[in-house]
């Protein structure tokens, strides 16, 4: 395959700590027929999975490179925060031979792909008359961990700052929230880990798992053995897990709330990741616009705002395929 000018031929990965995505986009648009995923277990590193993909698409010309990373990124470098990999863009782009390489956060990359999503891919949780075509949208990612941020402006205008707002405090407004922190603090410490309970550490998968351990000892019951256990038994019907549910969506909507005031999102908020898609059929009937929309000193909360969950799986790389467009010339 090759590709110049405004078709030129691009390649888009997309790094969970499990999996890579890897695809190819012309012009600017992903071609689905070329999206593989690949283990990254026994891999030692990104660029031998890029060399292979290469090798199998019969790729003669790569104009740009894009890669998502779940981790923080400073420069053209990523850190993974789930896998033992380290993303260089001068690595990318020696496997690839692309002139122009991008090392992005894969929240960055979602927020990429918002205004190129099909609308049958959005699923409304909350609608706004005070929405605006055009005004700053704020992505928020729910899967193995959580994050948030802010997007503004479009194609080679958009700015979608890194961020790592998935470790800000929990917000603590009642004695249960209180037992919550407590809780989820000395369990943190008995594994060795940073006694902090930052949202993260009840909104993602592993999260779930904590606030249903929460619940289960104040039943006095034994916990679930992971998220998906939880999710079975919030289908089942079973008590503690619908109780969990219920502490999911009043700190999800709490949360949202607090980034809505702080980002002033009036073109929307974005859920994206398998935790936002699992748990959006429970909201609401445990309030979660009511809670979003609970009163405070300023009325945007009440009229603005609308919430939907993106349930694409390949946003990531469709907002990679946008960016390279918005940078590569011509």
């Amino acid at each position: 395959m090759t590709g110049t000018d405004g078709n030129a031929i691009t390649l888009l990965a997309d790094i969970g700590g499990t999996n890579t995505r890897v695809a190819l986009a012309r012009g600017g648009r992903l071609l689905p027929d070329t999206i593989r995923r690949f283990a990254n277990a026994g891999r030692p590193a990104l660029e031998p999975i890029l060399a292979d993909y290469i090798a199998a698409e019969g790729v003669q010309e790569i104009a740009g490179a894009c890669v998502a990373a779940a981790g923080p990124v400073a420069g053209a470098r990523a850190v993974m925060t789930n896998l033992d990999w380290v993303i260089e863009g001068a690595a990318v782009a020696a496997v690839t031979g692309a002139a122009r390489v991008a090392v992005l956060n894969d929240l960055q990359a979602q927020g990429h792909a918002l205004g190129h999503i099909a609308p049958e891919a959005l699923a409304p949780v909350i609608a706004a008359p005070g929405a605006r075509t055009g005004g700053a949208m704020l992505v928020v990612g729910l899967g193995t961990g959580v994050n948030a941020a802010p997007v503004h402006g479009s194609g080679a205008a958009r700015i979608v700052p890194p961020s790592e707002c998935g470790h800000v405090n929990l917000p603590v407004r009642s004695e249960e929230d209180f037992a919550l922190m407590r809780f989820i603090e000395r369990l943190l410490q008995s594994r060795g880990e940073a006694a902090h309970c930052g949202v993260e550490e009840v909104l993602s998968g592993r999260g779930l798992a904590n606030l249903a351990a929460f619940c289960a000892a104040e039943a006095g019951r034994a916990p679930f053995a992971d998220s998906a256990a939880v999710l079975a038994g919030l289908a089942a019907g079973d008590p503690v897990a619908a109780q969990t549910a219920r502490l999911y969506t009043r700190i999800l909507a709490q949360f949202l709330a607090d980034q809505a005031l702080v980002h002033l999102p009036l073109g929307g908020i974005f859920l994206i990741g398998g935790m936002a898609r699992a748990m959006a059929p429970h909201l609401a009937a445990h309030d979660f616009e009511a809670i979003f929309r609970a009163p405070r000193r300023v009325d945007l909360l009440i009229r603005d705002f609308a919430i939907s969950v993106v349930e694409d799986d390949y946003a990531a790389l469709t907002g990679c395929a946008a960016f390279l467009q918005s940078q590569l010339p011509g």
